[in-house]
């Protein structure tokens, strides 16, 4: 049976999306102020000099003041110096997003089309959506996207990694809460050292974890993005985004290029316009359902992800309607059938050596003492600590360093890791904007929601903070979530 598909939007869009149309922060300051209006000069001198996006009669013009629909590309076109396999090779479009922006709704739409969707490519016949860069660029891209959904596109902005890696960097990189331990040193695959744990990631680390694609699946690389696409919205605040306009001004111009419209005060400012209005807007996402096919090496059939065409329209419909898809991000379905299910409906069973087994050796590393080391008594059914915990510190924004620890736990599904974390950094930007409290007992906890999914449940002590994470496709319920972190005690 094939699993349920549901992509998520690429992490690079929050910076995409910021270069291209970061201009709403100054007219957030001063909308009719001539220093915005200087602001919006200097952008289109920076980008005139590049090159355009040749989109023919393909991009429609939006009247002042109505919603337009922007399509962000990715290409992975790399350095003949990159470290990976993929030194040389030619563009391909790794990322396609698509962006609704509506002043008449609450918020900014954002639907991502996955790159191994099988669609129609005009003039070539069938083949996977991101193979229309590289047989007729943005063009066709965009071509394929309009014949595939039947939406109108405004505007193309297209980034390429160099720009994703220097954006990261412009805003001081960012805080990320990794599920699980990512390496690999084979030439074959892109190489990565990244380790679990909260921590803080920069350019080429950032660009490195978002892009993997190795021991999982598209829905979870989907599912990754998504998260470093969320925290870097959070801990990115407009104030920094005018600390550091030169440089991204600089970066926008370098490495994207953009439609014709966009090399025109007139056409900045009617984005502009339309962004005022979504500052301050909730992203709503519009996750694409599809099922991937099993692809065939001995008679070189690819694997693709497939959707019928009242699929498509359905998502096309909450697109322009502004409506979040409800439920986790995605669905593993595992190749065996399920164990039945312990404590009743919770699906989850008491394992308490195994997690005393993970404190101590996160004390054995140097935890512990300032930073009491919780372990969960209880995990989902059939789950395991694939590794060992890890004991380190997080270095702070204001430079100091907390001790911290995480224990990773895998749920039996490709790419499925939960885990819990602890550290002395008592107020991490991850756990800013809590969306409830809750009491339950003597322990007081914390629940943060992406949409209708509990992400992350935490609790505090005097001496540090601690939280249970969810799988990156979110597939732990909230009853789960609260039971795991309900069990956590000390050894």
């Amino acid at each position: 049976m094939n699993p349920r598909f549901e992509d998520i939007p690429r992490p690079s869009l929050w910076k995409r999306f910021l270069l291209g149309g970061f201009l709403v922060v100054f007219a957030t300051a001063s909308a009719t102020s001539v220093a915005a209006f200087r602001e919006v000069d200097r952008v289109v001198n920076a980008i005139k000099p590049g090159r355009s996006l040749k989109l023919g009669g393909t991009i429609a013009k939006a009247p002042p003041g109505k919603p337009q629909t922007i399509m962000l590309l990715g290409s992975d076109k790399r350095p003949a110096n990159a470290k990976d396999g993929g030194a040389g090779m030619g563009g391909r479009s790794d990322t396609i997003i698509l962006v609704r922006l509506d002043p008449e709704k609450e918020a900014t739409a954002l639907m991502s089309l996955p790159r191994d969707l099988k669609v129609q490519i005009p003039g070539h016949g069938t083949d996977k959506i991101n193979a229309a860069y590289e047989l007729g660029g943005a063009k066709l891209t965009l071509e394929t996207v309009k014949l595939l959904t039947g939406l109108t596109v405004n505007h193309v902005i297209n980034v390429d990694f160099q720009g994703f890696k220097k954006a990261v960097n412009a805003i001081g990189c960012v805080y990320l809460d990794i599920d699980r331990t990512y390496f690999n040193d084979s030439p074959g695959y892109a190489y990565i050292d990244v380790k679990q744990g909260y921590q803080k990631l920069c350019g080429e680390e950032a660009l490195e974890y978002a892009r993997f694609r190795h021991e999982d699946t598209d829905l979870v690389r989907g599912a990754r993005q998504q998260d470093l696409l969320r925290e870097a919205k959070q801990q990115v605040g407009v104030g920094q985004l005018v600390k550091d306009r030169e440089k991204l001004i600089r970066i926008f111009g370098k490495y994207t290029t953009s439609d014709d419209a966009l090399k025109s005060r007139e056409g900045i400012l009617g984005l502009l316009k339309l962004a005022v209005f979504s500052v301050d807007q909730p992203i709503r996402e519009v996750h694409f359902e599809g099922r991937i096919t099993g692809g065939d090496g001995s008679t070189n059939t690819p694997s693709y992800v497939e959707a019928s065409d009242a699929t498509v329209q359905k998502l096309a419909a909450q697109f322009l309607g502004v409506e979040e898809t409800k439920g986790p991000r995605g669905e593993v379905k595992p190749r065996r059938k399920r164990r039945k299910k312990a404590n009743g409906d919770s699906g989850l069973e008491k394992a308490p050596g195994p997690g005393k087994e993970q404190a101590i050796q996160a004390i054995q590393q140097g935890a512990g003492g300032k930073l009491p080391v919780y372990y969960p008594t209880v995990r989902l059914t059939g789950s395991t600590f694939p590794s060992p915990a890890r004991a380190y510190r997080i270095k702070a924004s204001d430079g100091k360093l907390h001790k911290s620890y995480r224990m990773v736990i895998k749920r039996g599904l490709l790419g499925e890791y939960y885990g819990i974390q602890g550290t002395t950094w008592q107020d991490p930007p991850i756990l800013e904007s809590t969306s409830e409290e809750r009491t339950i007992g003597k322990r007081k906890f914390e629940l943060h929601y992406d949409g209708d999914r509990v992400r992350i449940v935490a609790w505090r002590t005097r001496k540090a903070v601690y939280w249970v994470s969810n799988t990156l496709l979110q597939s732990l319920t909230e009853g789960q979530m609260l039971g795991i972190a309900r069990s956590a005690r000390l050894p």
